[in-house]
C-alpha cells in the first residue's frame, strides 16, 4: 500500500559545509540534535533517463526513519509530492502503474547510488511543535551505469514540518543567507549526482535550443505536444484519483483530437483519423462513469433544493439505486486500461505522431493567414448550426440541433485557444465567446439528459408503487430552464457574431 506526502523543502550549499546558528531565526524556541542517520538510497530509471527527463524520482532506501520506495512528483518550485510504499526487495507495483506512462515497457535499472550521512536537528517553536527538519548531508554519489564516476559533496537541507506555515522558509533562508549559506543550483541531489557522475564527454553538454513557432506547422506542433504531454503527466494523477485529474485527461484527448479535424490542411488526416479514433476510444473509457455521476450531481442538487413536503416517495432511495445500476465502470477497468496494450501502443504513437509529424504544403505558411483561416472555417461551421437551429420549433429535433452546435463550439473554442500564441487578441476573443455559447448549450443538453433521467426514474417508482410526482415537478422545472437556455440562446448569438465578425468576414489581424 503506498501512502502520499507532500513535500516542501529547500537545499543550500556552504563552503563552510557546516550549519550556522539558527537560534536566532524568527519563531524558533530551540534547536533539537536528533543525531546523524546512514542513508543508503539506489535510484531508478530507464538507461535514457526518462524519469530524470520529466524530473521524477525513483528510489529504494534503507536507513533513516522512512526506509522504504520512494516515488517523487514535481509540484512547484521545492514542492514535490512522495509517494512511499514499504521496503521490497522489488519494485511494488502500485509505484510501476505510477510511472508506466514515461517508461512504457522499458525497463528500470538502477542507475545511481547515493550514501549519505545525515546530521538532523529539529526547529521547535515555545510549545515544542517542530516547524522544520534541517539536515546537513555528506552526501557521496556513485554512477551504476555506463562509464560515470563518483562525486562527494554536503548539503543543507530544510523541510517544512506538515501543517507549518511555508513563509517559515523565508524566515530560515534569511538567517542561511547572512551565514554565506547559498541556495543550491540543483534542485534534487539525484540531479546533482547525475550531472557530476556522468561520463566525461556527455559532461558540459549543450541543452537543447528550443525554437520560437514561425511557421502554421509550428504552431500547432507545439500545440499537438501540450497534449500529449498532459495526457502522460496526468496518467499517474488518475492512477492516484487526484481530483479533477480523469476529466483534464479526457479534455486533452478532446484538443488533441479537435486539432486533427481544425488543421486537416496541415496535418495529413490520413495519418491523424486513425490516431484520433484512438483517442476517441480512450477519451470514453475514461468517461465511463463521468457523465453519470455529472447527471446525479444534478439531480441531487435539484432535490436537495426542494422543501421536504415536496418530497413524495423514497426519492434519494430511488437515485441512488438508479445511478449505482447505470454506472458502467470501476476504478479497476480503468486501471487495466491504463495498463494495457492499446494505451501504451497509442502513447508510442503520439510520440511519433510530434517527432515526425505528419505535414502538408500549408504548415509552411504563415499563422496568421493559414491557423486563422481554420479557425474561420470552424466558426462558420458553428455559425450555421446555432442559425439552423434557431429557426426550428421547440422540441426534439430543436435539441438535436443545439446538441450539435454545442459539440461544434467547444470545437472552435479548442482551436482558438490553440491559436492564441499566433494570433493574439483576436483568439483569445473568440475563445471567450465559445465558451460562453458552449455553457449555454451544454446546460440545456444536460436539461435534455435530466429530463431523460426523470423519465425513467418516474417509470421505475410506478412500478414499484410509489409516488411519481416528485419527478414530474422536477421535470417540469427542467423544462422551464431549458426555455430559458432557448429563449437567452438569439440574444447571446447576437453578441457574439457582433464581436466575432472579422472571423465571418475579414479574417483575424495579429493584435496584442
Amino acid at each position: 500500500m503506498a501512502d502520499t506526502k507532500r513535500e516542501i523543502e529547500r537545499k543550500y550549499e556552504s563552503d563552510e559545509s557546516g550549519l550556522p546558528d539558527l537560534t536566532g531565526v524568527a519563531g524558533v524556541a530551540a534547536v533539537i540534535d536528533k543525531g546523524v542517520a546512514q542513508l543508503d538510497a539506489t535510484y531508478y530509471d530507464t538507461v535514457d533517463e526518462r524519469l530524470a527527463a520529466s524530473s521524477l524520482t525513483l528510489r529504494r532506501r534503507t536507513g533513516g526513519s522512512d526506509a522504504g520506495w520512494h516515488l517523487k512528483f514535481p509540484v512547484g518550485p521545492g514542492i514535490r509530492d512522495e509517494i512511499q510504499a514499504p521496503l521490497s526487495d522489488e519494485l511494488p507495483r502500485a509505484l510501476a502503474g505510477l510511472v508506466r506512462s514515461r517508461v512504457r515497457d522499458t525497463e528500470l535499472v538502477p542507475v545511481v547510488r547515493l550514501r549519505s550521512d545525515r546530521d538532523v536537528r529539529d526547529l521547535v517553536d515555545v510549545e515544542g511543535r517542530v516547524l522544520a527538519e534541517v539536515s546537513v548531508d555528506a552526501v557521496l554519489a556513485e554512477r551504476l551505469s555506463g562509464d560515470g564516476g563518483t562525486a562527494q559533496w554536503t548539503e543543507i537541507e530544510v523541510e517544512l514540518a506538515d501543517g507549518a506555515d511555508p513563509a517559515f522558509l523565508d524566515k530560515v533562508e534569511k538567517r542561511l543567507k547572512k551565514a554565506g549559506v547559498r541556495p543550491s543550483s540543483s534542485a534534487s541531489k539525484l540531479q546533482r549526482a547525475l550531472a557530476e557522475t556522468a561520463p566525461k564527454k556527455k559532461r558540459g553538454k549543450k541543452a537543447r535550443v528550443v525554437k520560437a513557432p514561425v511557421t502554421a506547422g509550428d504552431h500547432v506542433l507545439d500545440h499537438l505536444r501540450a497534449q500529449r504531454d498532459a495526457i502522460v503527466e496526468l496518467d499517474p494523477a488518475v492512477r492516484r484519483d487526484v481530483y479533477d485529474s480523469v476529466h483534464r485527461m479526457r479534455v486533452a484527448t478532446r484538443r488533441m483530437r479537435s486539432a486533427f479535424k481544425s488543421y486537416g490542411k496541415i496535418l495529413d488526416r490520413a495519418v491523424t483519423d486513425p490516431i484520433g479514433e484512438e483517442l476517441k476510444w480512450l477519451a470514453g473509457e475514461l468517461g465511463v462513469d463521468r457523465d453519470q455521476e455529472v447527471l446525479t450531481e444534478r439531480l441531487t442538487a435539484a432535490i436537495d433544493e426542494l422543501p421536504r413536503t415536496l418530497l413524495s416517495g423514497p426519492v434519494r432511495t430511488r437515485l441512488r439505486t438508479w445511478s449505482k445500476a447505470r454506472s458502467g465502470g470501476s476504478r479497476r477497468r480503468l486501471m487495466n486500461v491504463l495498463d494495457g496494450k492499446r494505451y501504451l501502443e497509442l502513447l508510442d504513437t503520439l510520440d511519433a505522431l510530434v517527432a515526425e509529424p505528419p505535414l502538408l504544403e500549408a504548415a509552411g505558411g504563415k499563422p496568421e493567414k493559414v491557423i486563422g483561416k481554420a479557425v474561420r472555417k470552424d466558426f462558420s461551421e458553428v455559425s450555421g448550426l446555432v442559425e439552423q437551429a434557431l429557426v426550428l420549433e421547440p422540441g426534439h429535433g430543436r435539441d438535436l440541433a443545439l446538441h450539435e452546435a454545442r459539440k461544434r463550439a467547444k470545437r472552435t473554442r479548442y482551436s482558438a485557444e490553440s491559436a492564441v500564441p499566433a494570433l493574439g487578441d483576436p483568439a483569445a476573443g473568440l475563445v471567450k465567446s465559445m465558451k460562453s455559447l458552449q455553457n449555454l448549450l451544454g446546460d440545456h443538453q444536460d436539461s435534455v439528459m435530466t429530463r431523460e433521467a426523470l423519465r425513467e426514474l418516474a417509470r421505475q417508482a410506478h412500478r414499484a408503487g410509489e409516488p411519481s410526482f416528485t419527478y414530474g415537478l422536477l421535470y417540469g422545472r427542467e423544462e422551464r430552464r431549458a426555455a430559458e437556455d432557448e429563449a437567452e440562446l438569439p440574444r447571446l448569438w447576437t453578441a457574439i457574431k457582433v464581436g466575432a465578425g472579422l472571423w465571418a468576414y475579414e479574417g483575424p489581424s495579429r493584435s496584442r
